[in-house]
Formats: C-alpha cells, sequence, structure tokens
C-alpha cells in the first residue's frame, strides 16, 4: 500500500522554479562567453521568479505554511484563505494580509504632569 502525502506542488512553485531556471542557465551562459551583461540579465530573471511566485501565492496558487487539508493536495486547487493572508507567511505579511492584532492604548502624559501620572489616573 502506497502512502499519499501532500507534496506541495503547487502552479505557484513550479512556475517560479521554471523562471528561476532560465535564469540560472542565462548566468551560466554568462560564466561560459565571460559576459557580465548576460550574467545581470540572468541575475535579474531570478529577481523576477521571485516576484512571479509571490504574485501567483497572493493570487492563491501556491499554499499556506504546514498541512494542507486532503481535498487540497491537488497542484490545481486554488488557495481560498490566500485573500485574508496565512498565519506565520512571510509573503503575506509583505504584502499586508495576515493575522493582525489590535493595537494597545497607552495612557500619554500631559505637558508638564510628571510621567507616572497619567498611568497612575488611568489604574486608579
Amino acid at each position: 500500500m502506497s502512502a499519499q502525502y501532500d507534496e506541495g506542488h503547487t502552479v505557484a512553485g513550479w512556475t517560479g522554479f521554471g523562471v528561476a531556471s532560465v535564469g540560472a542557465v542565462v548566468v551560466g551562459v554568462g560564466v561560459c562567453a565571460v559576459s557580465a551583461a548576460v550574467m545581470a540579465v540572468g541575475l535579474a530573471v531570478g529577481v523576477v521568479s521571485v516576484l512571479v511566485t509571490w504574485v501567483l501565492h497572493l493570487a492563491g496558487w501556491g499554499k499556506p505554511p504546514g498541512r494542507r487539508p486532503r481535498e487540497q493536495w491537488g497542484m490545481r486547487v486554488r488557495d481560498s484563505a490566500a485573500r485574508e493572508g496565512h498565519a506565520g507567511c512571510l509573503g503575506c505579511r509583505m504584502a499586508g494580509r495576515g493575522r493582525r492584532t489590535a493595537a494597545v492604548a497607552t495612557p500619554v502624559a500631559a505637558v508638564g504632569e510628571p510621567e507616572g501620572a497619567a498611568a497612575a489616573e488611568s489604574v486608579g
């Protein structure tokens, strides 16, 4: 009996890998041709691969960190939680998505008032 598991293959992952592979080949050609310009183009393609992967992840074609439910194991299944952002996901936080915590208000001392006075008034 073969074990079934989520391999994590996603459209975002494979697309990013493909673009990054092209960038690596271009860098290799630049090294062989001793051309700094071609190597720079290859490195730029590598940066584009990161951006393409990130945009596809935010569009729902990636996967959140951790395990997914079995019905979402397929490669062509879009992530329905991508719009809200994933907890613990750096890419989602960089895009301004994800779990946000409420700001805690702290009392501010008035001009000329000792520092501890505002805090003492709010407590008692």
